[in-house]
């Protein structure tokens, strides 16, 4: 539902067809695109129509549904994360190369352009090396609807596939060296609710740059606050819907919390995708990047830049289409005028990092991703 608008407004997208299980879904999407709605994903890629697909569906699934893409011969953009096992992201990864098709993991927050600017800027050298980054994000996650496998560890569910995967990426664009270790903390503060929903980590950069990521989907403080009431998706926020989530999660029943979560679905009679053109872009929390020579803060408005003895504001203007920067990166590289930097290989390093947070977690000590990645490649 989040890139239906992005896909629905971009002039270079065309739906040529939709897979989906539940009957409400293809008939809202037959009727309101006019074109096919297949009953089983097989039937959906034997469709000579259609050149690529968008995979959003659970994360458990990702794996076989991408390689059943490829394999089929379509260009293949999946959410993130890529998949719940390095073993899986590998096999994706293959299948890619196999078969000669574009495989792009996303869409995620790594992707958004106060983060692609302050890469650029990074890349530049303008400002010196980077030094340390800061990113924290506040949120009311684990206590929003959700279905029962995204409150499941074992079938990627939690805060570290579903959101630390965002956290991860764009540290790793901004900084744009390979993560040596990680050392962090994944908590699980809710017997009710009884997966992942908090975690700190400490990553560690080739050329020494550190990063600390701090994400809590318990939390009662909103983070939002510090971009200016400005959601994650770029729209304004009320202050005063303060706890909404908790106050309606406990007046649910376990079937209340399984039909609200169906409700925002496609297809589902209340569900709508917001149309409306963002005014801001998206962001994934408070983000200060230190260089050698300046600090960088990312706002949805675009980057302050304290320097020596300068501060300044460089604003990024509003966004043209929603989640432009997803699709110009697929476009671009399902038609071979660019490559892709969210490809399989940065998907499979991402999951590293995932994997190498938990393993660190509950060992308590430092994972390097690169010893994971190893230790894979042995067994394959």
């Amino acid at each position: 539902m989040l890139t239906l608008p992005a896909l629905k407004a971009d002039p270079r997208v065309a739906f040529a067809g939709a897979f989906d299980l539940r009957d409400e879904a293809r008939v809202r999407f037959a009727v309101e695109f006019g074109v096919p709605a297949f009953e089983t994903l097989d039937a959906l890629l034997r469709s000579p129509d259609i050149d690529a697909v968008y995979i959003a569906t659970p994360h458990e699934l990702h794996a076989e549904q991408v390689i059943a893409a490829l394999r089929a011969g379509k260009h293949v953009l999946v959410e993130k994360p890529m998949a719940t096992s390095l073993a899986d992201c590998a096999r994706m990864e293959r299948a890619s190369a196999e078969a000669g098709k574009v495989l792009v993991v996303g869409p995620s927050h790594g992707f958004d352009a106060p983060v692609q600017v302050a890469a650029e800027l990074v890349a530049s050298g303008k400002y010196g090396a980077v030094r340390m980054v800061t990113a924290l994000n506040f949120t009311d996650f684990i206590f929003r609807p959700r279905r029962s496998e995204e409150l499941d560890s074992d079938r990627g569910g939690g805060v570290v596939y579903s959101q630390a995967a965002h956290h991860i990426d764009v540290v790793r664009r901004l900084v744009g060296l390979p993560v040596t270790s990680v050392r962090a903390v994944a908590a699980n503060w809710d017997s009710s609710r009884s997966s992942e929903g908090a975690y700190t980590a400490l990553m560690t950069f080739a050329a020494g740059a550190v990063a600390s990521l701090t994400y809590s989907g318990y939390a009662h403080y909103d983070s939002d606050e510090l971009l200016g009431w400005i959601s994650e998706l770029g729209y304004d926020k009320d202050p005063a819907r303060y706890g909404e989530a908790r106050k309606n999660l406990a007046a649910l029943s376990s079937q209340d919390e399984i039909e609200a979560k169906l409700r925002r679905t496609y297809g589902a009679p209340d569900a709508s995708a917001n149309d409306a053109l963002a005014r801001y872009h998206e962001h994934f929390g408070f983000i200060l990047l230190s260089c050698e020579r300046a600090d960088l803060k990312l706002s949805p408005k675009g980057l302050s830049i304290y320097g020596d003895a300068e501060r300044e504001f460089l604003p990024i203007a509003p966004p043209e289409l929603p989640r432009k920067e997803v699709i110009d990166e697929f476009v671009g590289a399902c038609l071979g005028t660019r490559r892709p930097i969210h490809d399989g290989r940065w998907g499979f390093d991402t999951i590293a990092c995932c994997v190498a947070l938990l393993e660190s977690s509950r060992r308590r000590t430092d994972v390097a991703p690169n010893r994971l990645l190893d230790t894979l490649s042995e067994k394959l």
